[in-house]
């Protein structure tokens, strides 16, 4: 899960590199942003199990410093 503030949408935006550039949601704090890709986690993770899907391999993001 990987959370980065947009100024374009006024929010934090919520992006999941493994499960797709479709994947996403957002929110108005850090905190709600966090409780959002919680919860999209958790239903990507049971679909995928229902579905019978490996999940996906974590991936290594490069650092943006």
């Amino acid at each position: 899960m990987v959370i980065q503030w947009s100024e374009e949408d006024g929010a934090y935006i919520v992006s999941f590199p493994e499960w797709g550039d479709r994947t996403h949601t957002h929110g108005a704090t850090y905190e709600e942003a966090v409780r959002n890709g919680q919860e999209v986690l958790d239903d990507l993770v049971a679909l995928w199990r229902r579905l019978n899907r490996p999940l996906p391999q974590p991936a290594t993001l490069a650092t943006s410093l």
